[in-house]
């Protein structure tokens, strides 16, 4: 159909002549409400937005001679980081001459991964960062799924 034509027919019916594939010969055109269409489109893409979820790292920073309730106070926000579906750096700063023991550093970050083990998995191995030790951890595959089903509002049993 020639190009006028097709605009022609467009025009009659109120809507829009789209230009589909401008590379082919000859180019293949659509009549149809544009508006509509973009308006659907981004409706599309919010209704996708709305569904995906976003993976934030949350940071802990512990000491090497962090005490044993604030490490198991710690521990608490960490293990609640992970069934929320986040990342956690755990975090390790050294004062002084603490950086000539990395091992201590070692062991709180051991002792809180083996706290929170049944629902974590270490992402990044302890390393040094200049004075600051980093391990990070994720949460493991079923864990998001059960903790938002357990969140889900209980069902009332039905009165008689």
């Amino acid at each position: 159909m020639q190009t006028r034509d097709a605009l022609a027919v467009a025009q009659e019916a109120g809507l829009d002549l789209v230009e589909i594939a401008p590379t082919s010969r000859p180019p293949v055109c659509r009549i149809m409400d544009y508006g509509k269409y973009k308006y659907e489109e981004k409706k599309k893409k919010r209704g996708a937005k709305k569904k995906q979820s976003t993976v934030e790292l949350k940071e802990i920073k512990f000491r090497p001679k962090t005490d044993q309730h604030d490490l198991g106070f710690k521990t608490k926000h960490v293990r609640r980081f992970l069934e929320e579906g986040n990342k956690c750096r755990l975090v390790i700063v050294f004062r002084g001459r603490e950086i000539t023991h990395p091992e201590t550093g070692i062991a709180v970050l051991e002792k809180v991964f083996d706290k929170v083990k049944d629902i974590a998995q270490v992402e990044m191995k302890p390393n040094m960062e200049g004075r600051r030790m980093v391990m990070i951890l994720g949460p493991l595959a079923g864990v998001i799924r059960r903790h938002s089903q357990s969140q889900a509002p209980s069902q009332p049993p039905p009165s008689q």
